[in-house]
């Protein structure tokens, strides 16, 4: 026992040391103000240092929804039962093919356990893969393994050269990699490319830049955009995701579609404000993206049509036809709230209250917090 309280006490002292390393805040005024939002609402000294919380507002402080609290939210409106509909891929394209959802194009199905005969979706090898994508006529995919985030294992395949028993992928970066020694025992999923309007193009050309929607649906049907921003790559790149570093990020003003606040996320506390890209020097700030009203319009209805998932982050590419889906987030990350620079637990608490008075119950949640029962019941009693 006093073994864990020691090691509990070192990893504090640690945490707030990086703080005040990396700070113009003393240590004694670091641990103080680290201390009180930890009792008011259980966040990590990790979540202090990436939001630099010592320099935030009242409104910003009271409005971040940390990790241990936003699990507990999530654990009960994106239960278990459900979750895996949106974690893996090749599932949500399955639900989403009979929602009328907008997506790219699924391929193939690769997994490479069992046998599945004669299919036209779902490979268990070399030769189904080529046979389900030879006989689509596919020259050029989009490769995804089908539990991955943040922009992690994704391959872009400009060119598909069939031979008689292989084939030869021309990836993004022009290396050439047969598919034979790229498949493993790891699940993929072969979809379409997606092309991006001139307008979000422009921002940069070598990725498609999603924009990240915040929704939650309530128990009478009504869907609400509670937060909106989007993430652009750097040129070469052809990720757009933040955690890939050297990123540009921004909020979108859900009202209007303005593109503002925009940085140049480095990594954490190397962060800078600007206006144009880095690289192109295209402008980004004040932007404003067009059709938006019907864009916010069309992606209630996607979170309408996906009721497992109740606060969802939507990635959304903007395509000459609409706003299509490139993933839908259960457990998603709190990064936006430094993008939009205000929290969003109000509107996650909201929605949560509203189902809790249902009386719907799930038997399983996916992880144990890292709060006591206790420490979590006072965290979300506060106002």
């Amino acid at each position: 026992m006093r073994r864990t309280i020691f090691r509990k006490f070192y990893r504090f002292l640690k945490g707030i040391h990086k703080i005040s390393s990396a700070s113009s805040k003393s240590f004694l005024f670091i641990a103080f103000d680290f201390w009180k939002l930890y009792k008011q609402k259980g966040i990590t000294t990790e979540e202090y240092f990436q939001f630099e919380m010592e320099y935030r507002d009242v409104e910003f402080r009271n409005s971040f929804l940390g990790l241990n609290e936003q699990r507990f939210y999530l654990d009960y409106l994106n239960p278990k039962k459900y979750y895996i509909l949106a974690r893996n891929k090749y599932f949500t394209h399955k639900i989403l093919d009979n929602t009328g959802i907008k997506k790219s194009d699924l391929y193939c199905y690769y997994q490479p356990e069992g046998k599945v005969l004669d299919s036209t979706e779902v490979a268990n090898n070399v030769g189904d893969v080529i046979r389900i994508l030879k006989n689509k006529k596919i020259s050029q995919c989009v490769v995804k393994t089908t539990e991955s985030s943040s922009g992690n294992d994704v391959f872009v395949v400009n060119d598909i050269s069939y031979t008689e028993n292989d084939c030869k992928m021309q990836l993004f970066d022009g290396t050439e990699i047969y598919l034979s020694s790229f498949l493993s025992n790891t699940p993929l999923i072969f979809e379409s490319l997606i092309h991006q309007t001139e307008q979000l193009s422009s921002l940069n050309t070598s990725s498609v830049n999603t924009i990240r929607f915040m929704t939650t649906l309530h128990p009478n049907g009504d869907a609400k955009i509670i937060a909106t921003f989007i993430k652009i790559g750097r040129s070469g790149k052809c990720v757009d995701n933040a955690g890939s570093g050297g990123n540009v990020d921004a909020c979108i003003d859900t009202e209007t579609g303005e593109i503002k606040y925009t940085i140049q996320f480095d990594g954490w506390r190397k962060i800078k404000n600007i206006t144009h890209h880095p690289d192109s020097g295209n402008q980004v700030e004040g932007i404003k993206i067009k059709d938006w009203k019907n864009i916010k319009s069309q992606v209630i209805d996607f979170q309408r049509s996906f009721p497992y998932i109740k606060a969802a982050g939507w990635d959304i590419a903007i395509t000459d036809e609409g706003p299509l889906v490139i993933e839908v987030n259960d457990m998603w990350d709190r990064t936006g709230q430094y993008f939009i620079r205000k929290g969003w637990r109000k509107e996650i608490r909201e929605c949560y209250f509203a189902w809790e008075k249902t009386g719907v119950k799930y038997p399983f949640v996916r992880a144990n917090n890292l709060l006591s029962k206790k420490k979590l019941e006072k965290i979300i009693s506060y106002e």
